[in-house]
């Protein structure tokens, strides 16, 4: 499993609960340009739209400029291949006040190329400064510890 792209902030804005693995509907340029690591994340979300997930906001600029159809959008909607078990149940999280779906991770598993999304909750300001607070001490630490 080779991670192509990861969305470091969203464990720092996020608390997850809960994981997903989806499959990505690419072109195949698209697929070149995803596995020499030219995608960017971190201002994607996952959305619902009618009974169907779609990662939205997600850049992935083409293989080869000049090679590419005049009217390829790089940023346009990119469908989730999720079940529809999967679908109804985060479609009821959804439906809970403050829960979003945000994307973790892109990596390849078995030559094909996947999302892993989160269901997660938004942290408040009050929480992010305790964790940068505990993320400090635990360096501090090893570093004390190297010394000895």
């Amino acid at each position: 499993m080779k991670i192509l792209a990861e969305n470091k902030k969203a464990f720092f804005d996020y608390d997850f609960m809960e994981k997903y693995e989806a499959g990505l509907v690419l072109l195949g340029p698209e697929v070149k340009s995803i596995k020499i690591g030219r995608i960017n994340i971190n201002a994607a979300f996952v959305s619902l739209r009618g009974n169907e997930l779609f990662l939205i906001n997600c850049n992935i600029p083409p293989y080869q400029a000049n090679n590419m159809p005049g009217n390829y959008d790089p940023e346009r909607y990119r469908k989730l291949l999720v079940t529809s078990q999967e679908i109804k149940y985060l479609t009821g999280k959804l439906a809970q006040k403050g829960l979003t779906l945000v994307p973790i991770k892109v990596y390849t598993k078995k030559s094909k190329i996947k999302l892993e999304f989160g269901l997660g909750k938004s942290k408040r300001k009050v929480n992010k400064r305790q964790d940068l607070k505990n993320r400090d001490i635990q360096r501090d630490t090893e570093r004390s510890l190297q010394d000895y």
